[in-house]
């Protein structure tokens, strides 16, 4: 299934907003992704690596998603892991907070996670942040410090990308 998928992406039907494909040829469920920051966000003109980390069970287990490339955001743990429903273990939330459908579910594919993870750059869940001190700031200030640390982000981002 994810040869498939990096098949269809890579050469098929490549998906605007990022790119995938395989970190060695070798090794199928280790992934590097690129995701250009959405237009009309504050991430806009940044390009941000991550690995995509796939279970030997996937699809019935969502992948880990890891930021290589610093990023300032409140569903981004310091450490750059995405914390996102999409990515969460199937079935119920023991503390309530997402509906089953929300988890991961088998149908989910490369292309749907990013499309997830695009929407969240673009829109943050701060009620249950992974990086507390982004959501803070989000939510009191996000045109100040947020603002700052994000432009810093998208910066070191665009040097990394053409070194």
């Amino acid at each position: 299934m994810l040869n498939k998928q990096n098949k269809n992406l890579n050469r098929r039907n490549p998906v605007e907003g990022f790119s995938a494909g395989l970190i060695d040829d070798d090794d199928i469920y280790k992934w590097e992704v690129v995701i250009i920051g959405p237009q009309d966000t504050l991430f806009e003109g940044g390009f941000f690596k991550a690995y995509l980390t796939f279970p030997y069970d996937y699809p019935l287990r969502p992948p880990k998603m890891k930021f290589i490339t610093e990023i300032w955001h409140p569903n981004v743990a310091k450490n750059g892991d995405v914390c996102i429903s999409i990515l969460h273990e199937p079935g119920e939330d023991k503390f309530g907070y997402e509906k089953p459908e929300e988890r991961w579910l088998p149908i989910h594919t490369v292309e749907t996670i990013m499309i997830s993870v695009i929407s969240m750059l673009a829109d943050p869940n701060s009620d249950s942040p992974a990086n507390v001190d982004a959501a803070k700031e989000w939510r009191e200030d996000p045109n100040g410090e947020f603002k700052r640390k994000v432009a810093r982000c998208v910066r070191k981002s665009q040097e990394m990308a053409f070194d």
